[in-house]
């Protein structure tokens, strides 16, 4: 019989090794929230619906307002323009928007596939730093201010609805960074289960709306792409920097005509050979636009 002083000795050593070498719950659980934190540093690719600044699934209507970007619909065909110039090419279901509508339904759903870093309850008075937050149902906003802050390149995403219901829906609700200004537009994307509605708003960045997008006074800086129509009062609407850094044309083309085959001519049309106003490709969101910074 082995004395039990004898036994002790032998097991107590034999445990404390046993348990430093199992793994810790809790050092896994904050293993994995490190990873979680760091998933933002790139966003999924729009494709061709990158060089548009409006484009919507049903109808445009845009009234009172200034556009700086192309328009597109598709599988919808109208584009109602009243007091409404648009400085960019009108690509009414034309193959142009056809092709962008497929890249913009591919991206909704990458988009959607997303894993969260965390959940909120309110974006009013937040200061975030870059990654992917969600909030389960609608989010409202009246006279909020939601702060971003990080570096130039971070890349913040915005799902509303993860639920499979929910809106966004802004009054007097502003996006800027920790110094008061505007972000970079090509950094932030909000995607959203069903409708976007901003008004006397200053938003910033790429919109994929489940539903429609209605946009009255305010600002907006950059992309906004719908599934059903978009209807714009009131609004200056700028799209986000093509991210080869050539520029909307206004008047010539004085970048080596650059800009004239990537947005048409000052009338409107597209030099390529293919006869359809607009462009083709290009782009500044997902991978390209961390090419850009060398990612």
């Amino acid at each position: 019989m082995v004395p039990r002083n004898s036994l002790l000795a032998f097991l107590l050593p034999l445990a404390a090794s046993l348990s430093l070498s199992a793994p810790s719950s809790a050092g896994s659980v904050s293993s994995r929230q490190k990873v979680s934190a760091s998933s933002a540093t790139s966003a999924p690719s729009v494709g061709s619906a990158s060089s548009f600044a409006v484009l919507a699934g049903t109808a445009v209507t845009c009234t009172n307002a200034t556009v700086t970007g192309n328009v597109g619909v598709y599988p919808g065909t109208a584009i109602t323009q009243t007091s409404c110039p648009v400085t960019g090419t009108i690509n009414a279901g034309n193959s142009v928007a056809a092709q962008a509508h497929n890249d913009f339904l591919t991206a909704y759903d990458q988009f959607k596939a997303l894993a969260c870093d965390r959940t909120l309850t309110t974006l009013d008075g937040l200061t975030l730093s870059p990654g992917v937050y969600c909030v389960d149902a609608a989010a409202t906003s009246t006279g909020g201010v939601l702060t971003l802050d990080g570096p130039a390149n971070g890349i913040w995403i915005f799902k509303i609805g993860t639920l499979g219901t929910g809106a966004l829906t802004g009054t007097s609700f502003k996006v800027v960074t920790a110094s008061g200004a505007a972000p970079p537009c090509n950094n932030v994307y909000w995607w959203v289960a069903e409708a976007v509605t901003m008004t006397d708003s200053q938003l910033v960045g790429t919109i994929l709306a489940g539903a429609a997008i209605t946009l009255t006074r305010g600002t907006f800086n950059g992309d906004a792409f719908a599934k059903a129509a978009a209807t714009i009062t009131g609004t200056a609407v700028t799209a986000c920097a093509l991210g080869d850094g050539s520029q909307i044309c206004k008047e010539k083309c004085k970048c080596n005509c650059k800009c004239k085959h990537k947005h048409g001519d000052k009338d409107g049309h597209d030099d390529d050979d293919d006869g359809e106003d607009g462009h083709h490709g290009g782009g500044h969101h997902g991978g390209e636009h961390q090419k850009e910074n060398g990612k």
